[in-house]
């Protein structure tokens, strides 16, 4: 896939996972990956950049299979900033499927 395509959504899509439930951070990268291809390295600085802009909260949970892992919780600000940029997101997509089909050739 394209890289400009996936750096303009991805926020997107972290923020569309976390509004369903809290997930730790491997939890995002594994199942963004299902679909679009990312690594850690870009995922984590997000998370972090997001905590810093109270965007998520953090805390540690129990993990079965090894150390406590650090969840991801998005924040009432988190979300109202996701619903504005998934209504910005839809209206971008419209615009440019109605370009595309515009397209005769």
């Amino acid at each position: 896939m394209n890289i400009q395509f996936k750096k303009g959504v991805l926020e997107l899509c972290v923020l569309s996972l976390l509004n369903m439930e809290d997930r730790y951070g491997y939890e995002l990268v594994e199942t963004i990956s299902e679909d679009i291809s990312i690594s850690e390295g870009t995922i984590y600085p997000m998370l972090r950049r997001f905590k810093n802009d109270g965007l998520v909260i953090t805390y540690l949970k129990e993990s079965t299979s090894g150390p406590s892992r650090k969840y991801y919780s998005i924040t009432d600000k988190g979300r109202e900033f996701y619903l504005y940029n998934l209504s910005e997101w839809n209206n971008f997509v419209d615009s440019v499927n109605k370009i595309l089909r515009s397209d005769n050739s």
